[in-house]
């Protein structure tokens, strides 16, 4: 029962912390939702909060993988920005308890996460400084650009999320990619 007993307990806690976040999810009612013993739960885990790392480490990794496999897919850089602003919305709709997780939740991810964040904002940084370098996209510091990036749409996955608006329509996701550009393109 090693991984089926790790992923049946991530899976439980996606569904609880999603309703109920972390702080409101006592260690029995996850461990009850997975299914498991307390021997197989701290088989796994140390705790709740080990759970909360692993599933934000695991949902980021598979946001962090599609969005890399996106940007490297537009070598043109007005694609590409307008690209990875229509892949964050559908990536959201797609996985919205994932996406709902990432949005409301901080646990710390250890080393997993500082390694995948330092491959992740490696490859992003690699593209983005061909296109600094070509004087089509401006040096921003990291912050900044994601933020001018992917702010909107972040903004729009969330309202989403939360019930305040129905789901993006394609002529919204298409209008703030052209809007990610413009507040991008050029240098400096």
């Amino acid at each position: 029962m090693s991984e089926a007993g790790r992923d049946k307990i991530l899976r439980a806690a996606l569904e609880l912390f999603g309703r109920d976040g972390v702080a409101g999810t006592t260690l029995s009612r996850l461990r009850q939702a997975a299914g498991v013993s307390v021997g197989s739960f701290y088989h796994h885990f140390s705790g709740k909060e080990e759970v909360a790392a692993g599933l934000f480490v695991e949902c980021i990794a598979l946001y962090q993988d599609e969005f890399v496999r996106e940007l490297r897919a537009h070598e043109d850089p007005a694609l590409g920005v307008s690209a990875v602003v229509a892949f964050h919305v559908r990536w959201c709709l797609a996985h919205p308890d994932r996406a709902r997780f990432l949005f409301t939740e901080r646990p710390p991810g250890g080393a997993g996460l500082g390694e995948r964040n330092k491959a992740f904002f490696g490859e992003v940084l690699a593209w983005w400084r061909t296109h600094v370098h070509h004087g089509a996209l401006p040096q921003l510091d990291l912050v900044t650009a994601f933020v001018l990036w992917l702010g909107p749409a972040q903004e729009l996955c969330r309202l989403w999320l939360n019930g305040e608006i129905p789901a993006p329509a394609d002529e919204q996701v298409a209008l703030l990619g052209r809007a990610a550009w413009r507040a991008l393109e050029g240098g400096e």
